[in-house]
């Protein structure tokens, strides 16, 4: 298995579907792990790896459309394929997040264009959440002191009055100025404030400790 290896779960009642569907995306280089219901998924799934998931629509117990609510904001991307499908459930579950909605019999081209575009998204989106995270470590090293300075900065205050406010001296917001921006490694104002507001961070100071005056 090569490390660029997606993992496909294919949730679905019917066995001989199960089985040429695995053999199709295992085919095209996709690790498939087929479940018989929705309730086998929720027990033994893991999701770790990037990939998404091949979701039936009508199952005994609970229904596709019944685990594509009951998964977290952050699953994986569904991809659903049915023979019960209709205009009204197909629209209901694309409104719900699904990357496309196939009937079956479904063309080889079309599962597996369908499979590489839910792919595609899902490593996208776990990069995004990477690099957010990465961003939002970085802040967490800054002091209390760096953490206002910051608040301050990106909402456009200068130097002097920055230290008017917090009763210090200019050259102490500058020596501040300068760590936090070594600890977010940003080289300008503009990298600063875009940083800033990829966070949330703009102005949360002023939000989470409100001024006693």
């Amino acid at each position: 298995m090569t490390a660029t290896a997606s993992t496909v779960h294919i949730v679905d009642d019917d066995a001989s579907w199960r089985t040429s569907a695995a053999r199709l995306l295992s085919a095209a280089g996709h690790r498939v792990v087929p479940y018989e219901s929705a309730e086998q998924f929720l027990a033994t799934a893991q999701i770790d790896a990037p990939g998404c998931l091949l979701l039936d629509l009508r199952m005994p117990g609970l229904s596709g459309l019944q685990l594509q609510q009951r998964l977290a904001q952050h699953a994986l991307p569904v991809v659903f394929v049915s023979g019960h499908g209709d205009i009204p459930t197909s629209v209901l579950a694309i409104k719900a997040g699904a990357e496309d909605f196939l009937s079956k019999p479904v063309d080889s081209g079309a599962l597996l264009g369908a499979v590489e575009r839910a792919i595609a998204r899902d490593r996208a989106e776990r990069d995004a959440r990477r690099q957010h995270d990465a961003l939002r470590a970085r802040v967490e090293t800054l002091t209390p002191s760096e953490r206002k300075v910051l608040d301050a900065v990106v909402l456009g205050k200068l130097n002097k009055r920055i230290a008017s406010e917090l009763g210090t001296a200019e050259r102490t917001i500058k020596w501040h100025r300068h760590n936090l921006m070594e600890k977010l490694q940003v080289d300008s104002l503009a990298e600063l404030v875009s940083l800033a507001e990829r966070l949330g961070l703009v102005g949360a100071h002023d939000r989470t400790e409100p001024s006693s005056r």
